[in-house]
């Protein structure tokens, strides 16, 4: 489809993947599956329009999105499409625009959209989305987009960017809604129609503060409608979680989870309120936060829509040339034992199997822990007892498959004296090999944990070490002891 659709002949529209459209409402309609991803064919359009040269067409297409669909249709779009497209985004709707889009898309928006254009579309966000941007701009253009904002905003966003990254500081944002204990109800709802522009966009409670404009308590928005005007903030405020403004922001996410929290106060070292942090932004944060933990127990990076070969065999090779090694050093000790390989052949087949199901066995309890520690569900209370939980795991799993491979190996290879004893030996070795995947899998995470390592990034290639090594040594040394 390479014309405007307002300009298709009957002939073609019967052809079409969409029927004519005169409306963003039938447009978007159309943009979006049933399950709000952007459809093939209307990115197609989008490309349509775009080759043909049609800039209105595409403005049309493009403007008829919401925010977060277009930072979704930019992924879609090679960087040549993209270029016609920015030009076209709506000055009013570009700053959430950006905040919605992959960082390495967002880098190359940045670099296209003037530094005036920029500083008036982050103006429109809240402070935590404008910094979370001003943080991705090189030092040059980064003062040039802080120096044509206005004062205050300005001063908002460097206040947010002195604090470190990934810590409650950094997520907060610095508009909230905070009284007095001896306002009443009626002051407060007047209050909130007249300050207009200089309350955040969105926000849940009202936080009741002391005269060191320390949160004392909260109203949830909804209380507050119900309440009779002359009700005093002091009667109807409940009891406030405080989040410390340097706490990681893993921290945050859990006493959001624990407590069920849709916002909370932020306060600084001398307990002042100085921000609020939603629910939407903890959203932000597990994704985040659990897409990291996945990608490192696979021992790899996000790659991006647009990560090029060059880079993703960057991101992955050291840690296969790490496996490498530890693979190298886990088959060292064949060697040692090429007799008993000679004597009995069938243990060279036998000892991939091991050495498979072992690091199967590993990985379980692996996922299980780093899952556990993240979660909190694991800590020092209760080390004791998960970890005996796993090993018992782990040695009833052993004996279980040591029982059908020990049989399946008896009726492969027959019942004559050195077969007999081969089963026994994958049954001993099965079951030594997965009791110490079982032992690896949960004490290693818990180790780099104590440590103050991250125990996603460097478990799974300790316990692929762990599991390789012993079941490779365990049967062919079990073989040693009965064929001899």
């Amino acid at each position: 489809m390479t014309r405007d659709i307002a300009e298709l002949t009957d002939d073609a529209l019967d052809k079409a993947p969409f029927p004519k459209a005169a409306t963003p409402e039938d447009l978007e309609d159309l943009a979006l599956g049933d399950d709000y991803a952007l459809n093939p064919e209307y990115v197609d359009m989008v490309i349509d329009a775009a080759d043909s040269g049609n800039t209105e067409r595409l403005r049309e297409l493009v403007g008829a999105l919401e925010p977060a669909d277009v930072a979704d249709l930019m992924g879609f779009l090679s960087s040549a499409y993209r270029e016609e497209v920015i030009p076209l985004l709506d000055p009013e709707a570009l700053g959430e625009i950006i905040s919605e889009m992959d960082e390495n898309l967002r880098e190359e928006v940045l670099e296209a959209t003037p530094s005036v254009t920029l500083a008036r579309a982050l103006e429109e966000l809240d402070t935590d989305d404008a910094a979370d941007v001003i943080d991705d701009l090189d030092d040059t253009k980064r003062y040039q987009v802080l120096a044509a904002m206005g004062e205050v905003d300005r001063a908002a966003i460097e206040t947010t960017l002195s604090y470190e990254d990934e810590t409650a500081g950094r997520l907060m944002q610095r508009e909230f809604l905070a009284a007095p204990e001896f306002w009443t109800a009626g002051h407060t709802i007047d209050h909130v129609r007249e300050a207009g522009d200089s309350l955040p966009e969105l926000f849940f409670d009202v936080y009741v503060v002391d005269p060191t404009y320390k949160p004392v308590g909260a109203i949830p928005i909804s209380l507050l409608l119900r309440s009779r005007r002359e009700t005093r903030l002091a009667d109807l405020m409940e009891a406030v979680t405080e989040i410390q403004v340097e706490m990681d922001q893993e921290e945050v996410a859990y006493i959001f989870d624990k407590y069920h929290l849709i916002s909370a106060p932020v306060i600084d070292s001398g307990g002042r309120l100085v921000g609020q942090i939603t629910v939407d932004d903890i959203v932000e944060v597990i994704r985040e936060e659990a897409e990291a933990d996945i990608l490192a127990l696979a021992g790899v990076s996000d790659a991006g829509r647009d990560a090029t070969v060059i880079d993703i065999v960057r991101a992955r090779l050291p840690w296969l040339l790490l496996n490498l090694v530890t693979a190298s050093i886990a088959v060292s000790g064949v060697a040692v034992f090429q007799e008993e390989i000679a004597q009995l052949v069938a243990l060279a087949i036998l000892m991939p199997i091991v050495s498979s199901l072992g690091g199967n066995a590993g990985t379980q309890s692996l996922a299980v822990a780093v899952r556990a520690l993240a979660s909190k569900e694991l800590t020092t209370a209760n080390a004791r007892r998960i970890v005996l939980r796993e090993v018992s795991v782990g040695l009833v799993n052993g004996l279980c498959l040591a029982l059908v491979m020990g049989a399946a190996t008896y009726m492969i290879f027959g019942p004559e004296d050195q077969h007999g004893k081969l089963a026994i030996i994958v049954g001993l070795a099965l079951v030594t090999n997965i009791f110490t995947a079982a032992v690896g899998g949960i004490l290693a995470p818990l180790a780099l944990e104590k440590m103050g390592r991250d125990p996603a990034v460097s478990s799974s290639i300790f316990v692929t070490f762990l599991t390789d090594f012993t079941g490779f040594f365990a049967v062919l040394l079990i073989a040693a002891l009965l064929l001899h």
